[in-house]
């Protein structure tokens, strides 16, 4: 392997066929998606005082030996209680060359439930980063925030992206990208990669957004347009372009901006510097190769915010920069592209809510 990037589907699959990386039971094709793979959940789930990270050379089994609580079997499903931490070997282990690195994060709709997750590994110092050549098992971390939600064995609620190398694009090689081809609609700002603000006036309508709220029924995470979505979320509707953040509370809003990864390019949400306020903007953050790119004109798809904010009520304005997306460069072109041939919930999204909802 030479060239420098992002590993995509088609090199998952060769991971998956040489044994770098195993599953307790066949790994699927619908898990391996354009530039990332989905990891399932095992059969059970350890209930743990405190989140932690395994540490230099200790491994995630003995940390779990101080701090389980109780285990929850999953077989046959099972409720994971908000505000509590869980534990949850994957089926998916990993038997990496020393060049590969991976990180792992929350698919979408894991971030859009409020359902921070978390990948942990045996000798780990740092949540959802794998370090080069490593072979081991692989956990997730577990924190329903919201709403609890109902869990089986096999779902997927987090993925793992590979990569050779480091091939992060710098802020001059991203404006030359979106010179050649326009990522942003409107004007591009870009420092340490291409930044996003957040929509706080609708073309039509008021609506601006959707805040949880604070009791409300178990999520089975397998029932799809299932739940009213009044039951769960309170609307957030204004015409004045600025809304006022609770602490504690989590909020779905949506980008100004349209945004578009061509082909060859992978790319990261990363959150806007804490100085700006006070609050996080995102749980999940990985963007396939070609999300937003093969709608009619290369307009793009909007960015949906997971906003949680945190010790003090922060005024939130329209047009405010609240994140930026960081861009990679893939090794090679995925065979599929986010949004082509495969069951892509959210391409061509404005604000939209977890696809568990109706």
């Amino acid at each position: 392997m030479t060239e420098i990037g992002v590993l995509p589907s088609q090199s998952l699959r060769h991971l998956i066929a040489t044994g770098a990386i195993t599953g307790a039971e066949p790994i699927t094709d619908a898990q391996v998606q354009p530039a990332s793979l989905d990891l399932r959940l095992g059969t059970v789930a350890y209930r743990v005082r405190a989140s932690f990270l395994a540490g230099h050379g200790r491994t995630v089994a003995e940390r779990l030996a101080e701090f389980e609580m109780h285990r929850v079997d999953l077989i046959d499903g099972a409720v994971l209680e908000k505000g509590c931490v869980y534990v949850i070997p994957l089926m998916e282990s990993l038997s990496l060359a020393p060049e590969l690195t991976a990180v792992a994060n929350a698919k979408s709709s894991t971030g859009r439930l409020d359902l921070l997750t978390r990948t942990i590994t045996d000798g780990g110092t740092e949540f959802d980063r794998i370090t080069p050549g490593y072979k081991g098992p692989l956990y997730a971390e577990v924190c329903p925030r919201s709403f609890s939600v109902l869990v089986r064995p096999g779902m997927r609620l987090n993925q793992i992206r590979f990569r050779h190398g480091q091939a992060v694009l710098d802020d001059d090689e991203l404006a030359a990208l979106h010179a050649q081809e326009p990522l942003v609609s409107g004007e591009a700002v870009i420092a340490g990669g291409l930044g996003f603000s957040v929509d706080l006036m609708p073309e039509t309508g008021d609506l601006l957004g959707y805040r949880a709220k604070p009791h409300t029924g178990v999520i089975d995470l397998d029932k799809i347009g299932h739940y009213p979505a009044r039951d769960f979320w309170e609307e957030l509707r204004s015409t004045e372009g600025q809304i006022i953040l609770d602490p504690g509370a989590f909020y779905i809003l949506v980008s100004r901006e349209a945004v578009t990864i061509p082909p060859d390019y992978a790319a990261e949400m990363a959150p806007y510097l804490a100085m700006v306020g006070e609050f996080r903007v995102h749980y999940a953050g990985f963007f396939d190769p070609g999300f937003g790119h093969a709608l009619a004109a290369g307009e793009g798809s909007r960015g949906v915010l997971e906003v949680r904010c945190h010790e003090a009520p922060f005024v939130l304005e329209h047009g405010q920069v609240v994140g930026r997306l960081v861009y990679e460069r893939m090794t090679e072109r995925p065979e599929t592209l986010y949004g082509q041939a495969i069951k892509s919930n959210y391409q061509g999204q404005g604000l939209k809510l977890a696809k568990q909802f109706r």
